[in-house]
């Protein structure tokens, strides 16, 4: 079977475009491997009528749905290989994925591959994780409000990243894992100057139950106090699929778009935090939802 549309990544951007694929019945199909990132998270914030909501129950809900169009058709497998039939004119390509449980071919593809992050190597952090850790002011800033909260990085973008928690924090300490703070005199005086302190010991546990964190225990016994903690390490989008299909990158390795969600690649769309911007769930599902149509659109010429 050739499907009209492969879309690749369950998370909001892929379900919305694979929803709009639906509704311009359209066949399409769904491979998800269920590694989103925000699979750990308890809550999500700031979402248009659904300010608290719970991811899971997000994603399980749009999953219900997509069982209303007959059109569309979910798997749940890993996608490990894409290439396009070069013998196909770009009006009318041909693409075939490989996954762990064979091949699907597709008309067009929707990557919406997402991204992943780099933890924090100490005791107990998936204990917390999701509930009093998390990895963006954005969307959990608000939440620190009032509070004493550790930063977790060591980069040159960590000054940046505690001086903006400094809007919700009461207090906010740097806390570099025994790596030295990659930044320069004039950053590290910002810091001094906000009251931000610069801990360069090693964490190895964090203290408390999950949704009651109090401490970050150092290697020198010390249990730095912490309410709330974020981290700023690395994260980098899951590219290998784009990449392999030759799509265009920035300089980030994010996925270069158009205003139609297209990639570089004729046939090709990219939607969510694989593609610049600010990645929130809600934007997500609304580049996915360019993306959906636009790669319906092609479809119907």
């Amino acid at each position: 079977m050739v499907y009209g549309a492969a879309i690749v990544g369950g998370g909001p951007a892929g379900l919305s475009a694979a929803l709009w694929l639906g509704r311009h019945r359209r066949s399409a199909v769904l491979v998800d491997a269920g590694e989103h990132r925000n699979r750990w998270v308890d809550h999500a914030h700031g979402y248009l009528g659904r300010d608290t909501l719970e991811p899971r129950a997000l994603l399980d809900r749009a999953r219900a749905d997509l069982r209303g169009y007959d059109t569309v058709h979910t798997v749940a497998t890993r996608a490990t290989a894409a290439t396009r039939d070069p013998q196909r004119p770009d009006d009318d390509p041909l693409f075939t994925l490989q996954t762990d449980d064979g091949p699907i071919r597709a008309r067009r593809l929707v990557l919406a591959t997402g991204v992943v992050d780099a933890f924090p190597e100490v005791a107990n952090f998936f204990e917390h994780y999701g509930a009093d850790v998390f990895h963006c002011p954005v969307c959990d800033g608000f939440e620190a409000r009032d509070r004493h909260v550790v930063a977790f990085g060591w980069g040159e973008h960590v000054p940046g990243f505690a001086l903006g928690l400094l809007n919700w924090a009461r207090r906010v300490t740097v806390v570099t894992d025994g790596h030295p703070l990659e930044a320069d005199g004039r950053r590290r005086a910002r810091l001094e100057e906000a009251g931000v302190e610069v801990v360069e010991d090693e964490a190895l546990e964090l203290c408390g139950t999950r949704g009651s964190l109090r401490a970050v225990r150092l290697r020198s016994g010390v249990e730095l106090r912490c309410e709330l903690a974020f981290f700023a390490i690395a994260h980098r989008p899951v590219g290998d699929l784009a990449a392999a299909l030759g799509c265009a990158v920035t300089d980030e390795g994010y996925v270069a778009v158009d205003e139609h969600a297209c990639t570089t690649v004729p046939g090709v769309y990219a939607a969510g935090d694989l593609t610049p911007g600010i990645q929130l769930i809600q934007v997500a599902a609304a580049k996915g939802t360019v993306a959906g149509i636009a790669c319906a659109r092609s479809l119907a010429g």
